[in-house]
């Protein structure tokens, strides 16, 4: 291209809708459900109602709103959305009965493992809008406070990760909300909080 040649002004998915609230959806709906158990609002026996949400809406719609991410060229939702997708299907498939071999302390370290990647997302998540720094912050302290209950140190800290999963999930429901409410309106209806 010649320096006389107009640059081009073409978005990197400027076709595609923002997929941020399918995905912020999909999560909150999910860790909702699942937080009612953990928090010991509804009994452990209900907990495969989560099952189905884990692998459609969690896992499946989740992860594709990452790969619509990637076509945006947004590497932070593509990577959050992605991620956390394969988390709700790997989620269905270690609980839902298909591999019975997982120990208290292998969903622990998963349950870890998780937390530390939350974290660092959190850190890149400052630089989005308070609300989705608001969802990471809480997510963060869920996953650890749902692996130091499956270590084995008490109910207690399951509980607490449920009631902060609770919180977690409105953050997200919020966001997801906001996205939509704000789309359609064509105007901020429903404040984010400004960038980092």
């Amino acid at each position: 291209m010649s320096e006389t040649e107009p640059k081009s002004v073409f978005q990197p998915g400027a076709h595609v809708a923002d997929p941020a609230a399918l995905g912020l959806g999909g999560f909150a709906l999910t860790t909702f459900v699942l937080s009612l158990v953990n928090a010991g609002i509804m009994d452990v026996s209900a907990e495969p109602a989560v099952f189905g949400l884990a692998l459609a809406y969690g896992g499946i719609a989740q992860f594709a709103a990452g790969m619509w991410e990637f076509v945006k060229g947004n590497v932070f939702g593509a990577t959050a959305f992605s991620s956390f997708g394969a988390f709700w299907i790997s989620f269905w498939w270690l609980t839902s009965g298909k591999w019975d071999a997982a120990s208290e302390t292998g969903i622990a370290t998963y349950l870890l493992a998780w937390g530390i990647f939350t974290a660092y997302m959190m850190i890149a998540s400052s630089k989005t809008n308070t609300v989705v720094f608001t969802v990471f912050i809480l997510l963060t302290i869920t996953f650890f406070l749902l692996a130091f209950g499956d270590y084995g140190w008490g109910t207690g800290w399951t509980r607490a990760g449920g009631w902060v999963g609770l919180a977690t999930a409105i953050a997200a429901w919020y966001g997801s909300f906001a996205t939509v409410i704000n789309f359609t309106f064509k105007r901020e209806v429903a404040p984010i909080g400004p960038r980092g």
